[in-house]
């Protein structure tokens, strides 16, 4: 029995040393278990638009209209022209003293159209104060726009004045300067220089 295990054993050793299979550095050599049939795959989901028809959503009725009569619009989004600040401000007047036109064309009462030159006075001495000392000082512009505010401040306190005292110019010699007669024409003068004060305003440039 030991000659027959030890001629098995130099036998083993003889075939396993000739047989040895060279494995190094080429990985598992071994079956892996098919894993593929375990999962199902997935067919990607569809996505949905946003919006059911595109041409609803680009017809006029679904798309808000552009706010062009709003002034912050026009000119920040917009831009239509890159106008000088000078004539921004200019710009500003021209609705101003076209109010002030209604309000004498319409005979509005004391009150209102002392609003209306007050309001218009303010933002003329701003106006003045802002461009004193620069070159558009020296433009017929400017010089008309605070030539206006002065004279309008003048009729409104002769009206304010007139209405306050009107139970006294009977007795006064100075009743004349405070009459219906005299501030109808004295209003008249001024609504004849907004007209031409408004043509020079919208022609700057």
């Amino acid at each position: 029995m030991l000659a027959l295990i030890f001629s098995t054993s130099n036998a083993f050793a003889f075939f396993g040393k000739d047989e040895k299979i060279d494995t190094e550095g080429k990985g598992y050599l071994g079956t892996l278990p098919n894993i593929t049939k375990q999962y199902e795959t997935t067919e990607p989901a569809q996505g949905t638009p946003i919006f059911d028809k595109t041409q609803q959503f680009h017809s006029s009725n679904e798309l808000k209209p552009i706010p062009r009569e709003d002034p912050s619009f026009v000119n920040i989004i917009l831009k239509p022209n890159k106008t000088s600040e000078y004539v921004n401000d200019l710009n500003e007047f021209i609705l101003m003293l076209e109010k002030l036109y209604d309000s004498i064309e319409n005979r509005e009462d004391v009150q209102k159209f002392a609003a209306k030159v007050y309001f218009f006075n303010k933002n003329a001495d701003y106006f003045r104060d802002k461009y004193a000392n620069k070159p558009e000082s020296y433009f017929i512009s400017y010089q008309k726009l605070l030539e206006l505010s002065l004279r309008a401040n003048t009729i409104s306190n002769l009206r304010v004045e007139a209405e306050k005292y009107k139970a006294y110019l009977a007795y006064s010699s100075t009743g004349k300067i405070y009459n219906s007669e005299n501030i109808d024409q004295q209003l008249e003068y001024l609504k004849n220089e907004i007209e031409s004060v408004l043509v020079v305003l919208k022609e700057a440039e």
